[in-house]
């Protein structure tokens, strides 16, 4: 079932595309189902396109700030180890799925794409981990350690669950290679890097400069 679904989301928008299992590049340890890397993407046909736009299928890739943001729990997983985490905007789960190898532990991913929701189950299976699964942010109930959040700053209306975010959980972790000139306290750069989206969209070089800004407790850089 849960393959049927994710190939008549893809199919419907892209009838040529098939979704393969990938290892991220940096973090071999962690496969993703993602779209085909040899799918022909320039040159689509416009009606595809606006189809695309109006239906984005965030989960068919592996976002440069998720690889990022998932390579970070790996090196120093003390930030989600016996931690309940919740990974806002899951989208294909690789942040979430970093957080249950980290050892934390519960991980509740959420995303108000259904399909979104279903790929992560179906890439946690494949990584053999647990995750929750929740559509809607403001339904997760009980503490939350820390949250997690990869590429939803491309929406500037998004911006204001910055606040939410730092109101909800002692600890805050948010990657993104969208915005630079981030000025939200308590909000602080801690790490930069330069990745890719899987499989490559050929972004420009400002897109693949990813940021990682953290709020809560002290941390020493």
């Amino acid at each position: 079932m849960v393959e049927w679904e994710l190939s008549q989301g893809i199919q419907e928008l892209l009838p040529e595309a098939r979704m393969e299992a990938t290892a991220l590049p940096h973090y071999p340890e962690l496969q993703l189902f993602l779209l085909n890397d040899d799918y022909p993407q320039h040159g689509l046909p416009a009606e595809v396109v606006t189809q695309l736009m109006d239906n984005p299928l965030y989960w068919i890739f592996c976002w440069a700030s998720g690889q990022v943001l998932a390579r970070f729990l790996r090196d120093d997983p003390s930030w989600v180890a016996g931690k309940r985490v919740l990974d806002f905007g899951c989208g294909s789960g690789v942040v979430a799925i970093a957080a249950a190898l980290g050892g934390a532990r519960e991980v509740i991913a959420c995303d108000i794409d259904p399909l979104a929701l279903t790929a992560t189950r179906r890439n946690a299976r494949l990584n053999a981990v647990d995750i929750t699964l929740a559509s809607n942010y403001f339904d997760v109930e009980g503490e939350i350690d820390l949250i997690i959040v990869a590429d939803v700053l491309y929406d500037s209306e998004n911006l204001i669950w910055l606040q939410r975010f730092v109101e909800r959980s002692g600890t805050v972790l948010i990657a993104d290679s969208r915005v630079k000139d981030f000025n939200y306290p308590p909000y602080v750069q801690i790490e930069q890097c330069e990745a890719c989206t899987l499989p490559d969209l050929d972004e420009s070089r400002e897109f693949r400069d990813v940021r990682i800004y953290h709020a809560g407790p002290n941390w020493e850089l």
